[in-house]
């Protein structure tokens, strides 16, 4: 995915195979927002009008999956860790798909994080909590999302261990960071 600016504004959008040759531009009456890191290869993330949340599309333009939004209340769709992406389905279930496009754990999780050393903690029973008067005074909707049990999972997706535990005795336990720590530390 290369993108053109002009001025204040993206002036088109263009899928380019591995040696930058244009396969497609695309319309920007259509795609309004891009994510795409390089890192990605056979998809970018966009925006779409008309389309809910976050799209991975390929080469062809067909829609891959929803890519899970990772922060609550504010449009950040998630990235590739370890090779894949948190993706979320219509009943906002959510799993993952490879840095090929392709869905390796199905949509089965209420709350999952991102995957640290081939683990990621999940969570079931789980609520959003809006942040106190937060919402009602500027408009905001950000949230926390707050679960009952607490496990982790493998990099097949298969449930290692789930029970009334706390994100942070699972944390510790398998030693998890999320991207953010693992980028500073």
């Amino acid at each position: 995915m290369v993108y053109n600016e002009a001025n204040t504004s993206v002036d088109s959008y263009l899928l380019v195979d591995e040696k930058g040759v244009i396969i497609k531009q695309l319309d920007t009456s259509i795609y309004y927002i891009c994510f795409t890191q390089d890192t990605y290869g056979y998809f970018a993330v966009f925006g779409m009008k008309n389309f809910k949340g976050w799209a991975a599309i390929d080469a062809n333009e067909k829609i891959l999956f929803n890519v899970y939004n990772a922060s609550n209340g504010e449009p950040n769709p998630d990235i590739l860790v370890e090779g894949k992406i948190r993706i979320v389905n219509s009943d906002n279930l959510i799993g993952f798909a490879n840095s090929n496009g392709q869905v390796v754990i199905k949509p089965q999780f209420e709350s999952v994080s991102t995957f640290y050393k081939g683990k990621a903690i999940i969570g079931k029973r789980c609520k959003e909590v809006p942040w106190d008067k937060h919402e009602s005074e500027n408009g905001c909707h950000h949230y926390s999302i707050v679960c009952r049990k607490h496990g982790y999972i493998n990099t097949k997706g298969v449930v290692i261990k789930l029970g009334n535990f706390t994100f942070q005795k699972i944390m510790k336990e398998i030693g998890w960071k999320s991207p953010e720590e693992q980028y500073w530390n």
